[in-house]
Parts: C-alpha cells; sequence; structure tokens
C-alpha cells in the first residue's frame, strides 16, 4: 500500500554531516508517522527518529538528540533527517519507515548505507 524510497546515504569523515531523504508514495493517506531507523551490523534496528504526520511532533534516540533532527512535509509525504557531527557508531543502514493510520502496520525502505570513519 505504500512504498519508501530512500536517497542521501553516503561515506564521510567523523564529523560530517549527511541528509537523508525518504518519498513515500501509494496510499500516503494512510500514513500516521514517519521515521528513520537504523540498523548497525548484528544488531536490530532501532529507531533514530520519528515524525509524525498529523501534528510535525517529532522524537529521538539518545544518542542522535541534538546531532540529527527529522523534518517532514506532509503535503508531500516525505521525510528528511538531517545528520550532523556524525560519528563511527553512527555507521550502518537507514530505513525510513512508515506508520498506517487504522492498523498501526510498518511499511520499509530498503535502506541506504552511511558510512563514517575516522
Amino acid at each position: 500500500q505504500v512504498q519508501l524510497v530512500e536517497s542521501g546515504g553516503g561515506s564521510v569523515q567523523a564529523g560530517g554531516s549527511l541528509r537523508l531523504d525518504c518519498a513515500a508514495s501509494g496510499r500516503v493517506f494512510n500514513i500516521h508517522a514517519m521515521g528513520w531507523y537504523h540498523e548497525a551490523p548484528g544488531k536490530e534496528r532501532e529507531l533514530v527518529a520519528r515524525y509524525w504526520s498529523s501534528d510535525g511532533a517529532t522524537t529521538y534516540a539518545d544518542s542522535v538528540q541534538g546531532r540529527f533532527t527529522i523534518s517532514g512535509d506532509s503535503a508531500k509525504s516525505t521525510v528528511s533527517l538531517i545528520m550532523e557531527n556524525l560519528k563511527p557508531e553512527d555507521s550502518g543502514i537507514y530505513y525510513c519507515n512508515a506508520v498506517v493510520r487504522i492498523a498501526g502496520l510498518n511499511y520499509w525502505g530498503q535502506g541506504t548505507r552511511v558510512t563514517v570513519s575516522s
């Protein structure tokens, strides 16, 4: 019902910045929230930041608070993650996520890789 496409991953030195973008298509009127999850090798996917489409509220993981900023455009069904002061532990795959309001179902993008090196 919802398709998510991420862009903006890449390699950067520690302390650098990247911007990730996610575009949703399909039945976007069902989307309750969109966000970004981080998956490091051998680790579970963990929520990095979330944006609620209805009111623009945001939430962040403690590990990225003050460094990452999520923004959304409900009219365009897009969400962006501005990542600043990147650390090596931020490396991994970042997945865009959308939550469908009525059923609480989750949709996932294919993921985009971020590599942070010293």
